[in-house]
């Protein structure tokens, strides 16, 4: 348990410092400890045993993390900002005008597959054609979702493909009554 020994002050360490609780650190060290002596001779055969010390203390911490994420209490300091809807958040109200725009077909695969979750083997079922040719008329209506949505919305998408931004469109005009 030598590796141990050399390597316990920095593995304290970085708990307080992750954790801002000395008993809790404490704790999580112990149980890591535990985890090395239950290795036994495996633990002496480790080629690197401060990483390999370092990875279960980080996966007690989250572990410990996940457990009691809600009785975390934030410090009394802890400037709130006005939270901003995410892009694609505010993006789903330009989503139905575009989707009602789209041919049936594409709506209704768009609809039952991606909003409604239906499988793709159930939605082949439904319309009576094949698997195959249900992926394909999805991922076809996609396609054309997404470019209308480009078109319409203006929507731009990062390197990963995902919404970065998009200009509304102008409301309706109202039916006079």
């Amino acid at each position: 348990m030598r590796a141990w020994a050399e390597h316990e002050r920095a593995l304290r360490g970085w708990l307080v410092h992750q954790l801002h609780d000395r008993p809790l650190a404490e704790d999580i060290l112990q149980d890591v400890f535990l985890k090395a002596m239950r290795q036994g001779e495996r633990f002496c055969t480790i080629e690197n045993a401060r990483a390999w010390l370092f990875e279960v203390t980080r996966n007690a911490v989250a572990d410990q993390l996940r457990r009691h994420h809600d009785s975390i209490p934030l410090p009394e300091d802890v400037h709130m900002e006005d939270t901003v809807a995410a892009p694609v958040d505010t993006l789903a109200n330009c989503l139905p005008r575009v989707l009602a725009e789209l041919h049936t077909e594409d709506r209704e695969a768009i609809t039952c597959c991606d909003l409604e979750g239906m499988s793709q083997a159930a939605y082949a079922d439904r319309v009576g054609i094949s698997l195959s040719g249900a992926k394909s008329r999805v991922q076809r209506a996609r396609a054309r979702l997404k470019a209308q949505l480009a078109s319409a919305c203006q929507v731009r998408f990062d390197t990963q493909g995902k919404v970065c931004c998009f200009k509304p469109r102008p409301p309706l005009p109202r039916a006079q009554d």
